[in-house]
């Protein structure tokens, strides 16, 4: 065999290689928006595990839900396709978002407590570690009041810049035909590819991902999770 079959064959199964390595343990993403700042800037490419699972204050990426994205016009680039596909490139998420898992199935999510801060199963989140802040001053865990308990094999997410985030309290109120009342509201885990692990681009944002200590402090729900969203309260915005 010469050396141009040679080559065809590493080439081929480099490109198997990063094919099961896409489907089965990482994918890369770019993010394409500001809702996650400062955790995450525009343009960041963001590493995503396919194993090992989630839990409350994991950074997440998911397949949209329930339309939460408005109709992406479709890539003429077939070649760039075939490259995301494969894992060469990092997919340029149209149809994914990316937020941090807040309440998971069963968990009783209320907005807010005395001090403005949101609480998960009775204990009050302290989000300043992670949460928007522009000169000094930290965006709100939350505006409008809601009090919910999450569906069962669902999550409720939140983007750490709440003002520029179209996240899971943003949609309690809509109504979607075929569905429980809010249930548009919240993500069904068999959508989350899974958690971010690392930013790895461009290099001056290189960092990993943990879980915020906050979460720690959190109990598991008291009651199994309903089949369907109890909507205790919720008001139209976020």
């Amino acid at each position: 065999m010469g050396w141009l079959g040679e080559g065809a064959i590493i080439v081929v199964g480099a490109l198997v290689i990063s094919t099961l390595l896409r489907g089965f343990v990482a994918q890369m993403f770019i993010i394409p928006s500001g809702s996650m700042e400062n955790t995450l800037q525009i343009n960041d490419r963001v590493v995503v595990a396919k194993f090992g699972g989630f839990q409350r204050g994991d950074v997440v990426v998911f397949e949209d839900p329930h339309n939460w994205l408005p109709p992406a016009q479709p890539s003429d680039n077939g070649f760039k396709q075939a490259l995301e596909f494969i894992g060469v490139l990092p997919n340029s998420s149209i149809e994914h978002l990316i937020k941090r898992v807040i309440g998971m199935p069963g968990d009783h999510v209320q907005c807010c407590d005395a001090d403005g801060r949101i609480t998960v199963n009775g204990i009050a989140l302290e989000e300043s570690a992670y949460l928007y802040s522009e000169a000094g001053v930290q965006v709100a865990p939350a505006n409008i009041p809601f009090d919910i308990i999450v569906p069962a094999d669902h999550v409720f997410v939140l983007g750490d810049h709440r003002n520029q985030s179209a996240d899971s309290r943003c949609r309690l109120t809509v109504q979607s035909q075929g569905q429980p009342p809010g249930m548009a509201a919240f993500v069904p885990t068999d959508k989350v590819v899974g958690a971010a692990v690392a930013i790895v681009a461009p290099l001056d944002r290189l960092s990993t991902f943990s879980v915020p200590e906050t979460f720690a402090g959190v109990p598991d729900p008291e009651q199994p999770a309903p089949e369907k969203p109890e909507i205790i309260e919720a008001n139209p915005g976020c």
